[in-house]
């Protein structure tokens, strides 16, 4: 436990202080972020050292290697291909038409001709060269958008749930929030503007003194992600969040936020000092000092948190290590005065915001499903050119989800028949034809670009769930909600230890696997099975699925029936069940498992895409049902 704290923020105690990690020292000698980042890229080499490569990241970048390219290069004698990932900071998830189309242009003229949607509601910029980095972040500020901050040991794209929903002004009072915060806890440091501005500042910024009042010459320890939610949608996961803010509504408006500190999904294989852990209530504060209280809790992690071991340098491990309540008492000494307790709420509902919904106004939405947030053209599946055809021609606000997916926004009524129509044309699947579990779904990008990645995710995942729902609608759990979430490595970047099926690369093409989460995102889930290779995965769930349906409890969620056998009796009947028979159920067997029956008698949504082609319209049902 830390004791007192040296001037740059280092635990220390009365005999010796720690050795600062080399990235401390990299942020230390960089003139506030800006190295040596201008004269290298100048340099015709395709890479930064390793100095720059640490910077880069406080503004926006990250320098990756073609990981597909290695084994042929090396064959020719060749080196590493390096390129570079671009991430736009958008809090909230909102954006414009004129934004979205001036990306889209960007990642066909300098990327890999795709767009990905981040769970952090961000757009990501794959395969940019070193010689077109400049033009690219130059191009995103053009479009009043940014790249500052999106990476680096800063407070991250803040999050809010970013549905139009517009009856009650509690959405637009949540995302207002994320956007006043997003502005004042950004980086002060004039040396993006300089190094890929040229100087110029953006729209309604005004040059200041070159320091940082709240990160100071060293910034924070670690990343630091901010997220705002309902309690009624929990579509952000606000547990997993370094500071969650939970907003308290009352007579429709929001009158405070409970303050959840110290969540975060990173771990390390094999270093048990490292674990996933999920943001505990801290305090109460009304909704006009949120401001101060989230900059307390900030300068609190910039002075106590760990700089020697990055790998324990998060503020969930002050929140573990200290206790809730000595982090209180701690907190409140920056506050100046007592704090709140939090008040008794708890999550109860995540909606994914898919189809077509009205927003209250007279307007209406509609929610587009991509899987793993990637927006691209691929033989018969279009849906780049679908949703570039449907921007330009009803410039709609748009808004992205925490599940990576797209909502078009402020349609007229007459929109839907448009997109629907557009989206058959280029061989998207409308929300309605897309599986509960694959709307849950995330995974993260993994190989080829991300250099921590020890498996695949984004490619892999999509032929793991074609061969789960399979086994669902032989189970008659297609209808079920259940989220599967899988990475490449144990980060936890789409946020696998929350889920009911979490999915961690482990080594190669094996994988751990997760059970007993929850898609409202309030539970951790347990290591239930290692090492398992990826072809087996689907194989080794079929038996716990089974025997769900045989014994589950009414109204239990398979996320619930995990968690009340736990992993040791999974374990057993794992080991037991393998060799036995696939379940057969007779049809009159399903008709005794609870699902959305609709008033034809047909399970979920019976509209086919004949129907879409002849412009026929049946609403989805939302609800959850077991």
């Amino acid at each position: 436990m830390p004791t007192d704290t040296s001037p740059t923020g280092v635990e220390s105690n009365a005999n010796s202080a720690p050795k600062l990690s080399p990235v401390e020292e990299i942020k230390a000698k960089s003139e506030q972020l800006r190295g040596t980042i201008s004269l290298e890229l100048l340099n015709e080499t395709d890479h930064f050292p390793e100095h720059d490569k640490q910077l880069l990241k406080f503004h926006g970048t990250y320098q990756q290697e073609d990981r597909d390219a290695r084994k042929t290069r090396k064959r020719d004698g060749l080196g590493k291909h390096h390129m570079f990932m671009v991430r736009c900071k958008i809090p909230g998830g909102r954006l414009t038409a004129r934004q979205y189309l001036a990306i889209d242009d960007l990642a066909g003229r300098y990327a890999n001709c795709t767009l990905r949607l981040t769970s952090r509601q961000g757009i990501q910029l794959h395969g940019v060269l070193k010689t077109d980095l400049k033009e690219t972040i130059a191009g995103i500020n053009d479009c009043l958008l940014t790249t500052l901050g999106a990476c680096g040991d800063v407070v991250r794209n803040v999050m809010a749930c970013p549905a139009p929903h517009n009856h009650d002004g509690v959405h637009a009072q949540l995302q207002e929030m994320a956007t006043i915060l997003a502005a004042q806890l950004a980086p002060r440091s004039q040396a993006y503007h300089e190094i890929w501005l040229n100087g110029k500042m953006m729209q309604d910024e005004v040059a200041g003194p070159d320091i940082e009042p709240l990160y100071g010459r060293v910034y924070l320890p670690r990343k630091f992600k901010i997220g705002l939610a309902l309690p009624k949608d929990n579509c952000i996961d606000v547990y997993a969040q370094d500071l969650g803010l939970l907003a308290v509504v009352e007579d429709d408006s929001i009158v405070g936020y409970n303050v959840l500190v110290g969540g975060g999904m990173g771990m390390t294989h094999g270093n048990h000092n490292t674990f996933p852990h999920l943001a505990k209530p801290i305090c109460f504060v009304p909704a006009s000092a949120v401001v101060s209280a989230v900059e307390a809790v900030i300068r609190l992690f910039r002075d106590h948190g760990n700089r020697a071991d990055r790998k324990r340098a998060r503020i969930k491990y002050l929140v573990h290590d200290w206790g809730v309540q000595k982090f209180r008492d701690v907190l409140a000494g920056y506050l100046a005065g007592p704090l709140l307790e939090a008040c008794p709420i708890e999550v109860s509902g995540f909606d994914p915001h898919l189809g077509w919904q009205p927003q209250g106004d007279g307007k209406w939405y509609y929610g587009i499903s991509v899987e793993n947030g990637r927006v691209k053209d691929q033989t018969s599946f279009r849906l780049r050119s679908a949703l570039r055809r449907l921007i330009e021609r009803l410039q709609p606000n748009l808004r992205i989800t925490a599940l990576q997916d797209l909502l078009l926004c402020d349609l007229d009524a007459d929109a839907q028949l448009e997109i629907e129509r557009t989206l058959f044309e280029f061989g998207v699947r409308l929300p309605e034809h897309v599986s509960q579990a694959r709307q849950h779904s995330m995974a993260c990008p993994a190989i080829p670009t991300c250099g921590l990645a020890i498996s695949e995710s984004e490619r892999a995942l999509p032929d793991i769930l074609d061969q789960l729902e399979v086994e669902l609608k032989r189970l008659g759990l297609e209808h079920e909600k259940l989220s599967v979430r899988m990475t490449g490595c144990p980060n936890g970047c789409a946020r696998p230890y929350q889920s009911d099926i979490g999915l961690v690369g482990r080594s190669g093409d094996k994988y751990s696997v997760f059970l007993g989460g929850h898609f409202l995102g309030h539970r951790l889930n347990f290591l239930f099975k290692d090492l398992v290779p990826k072809d087996e995965i689907v194989s080794v769930l079929v038996p716990i699925l089974e025997h769900y349906v045989r014994v589950r409890q009414h109204g239990e969620c398979f996320g619930d029936f995990c968690q009340r056998l736990g992993a040791e009796q999974l374990q057993a009947l794992s080991a037991t069940c393998a060799a036995q028979p696939h379940l057969e159920l007779e049809p009159e067997s399903l008709l005794k498992i609870p699902g959305p029956i609709r008033a034809n008698g047909q399970h979920g949504n019976g509209q086919t895409r004949s129907d879409i082609a002849l412009g026929l319209h049946v609403q989805r049902d939302n609800t959850c049902h077991h």
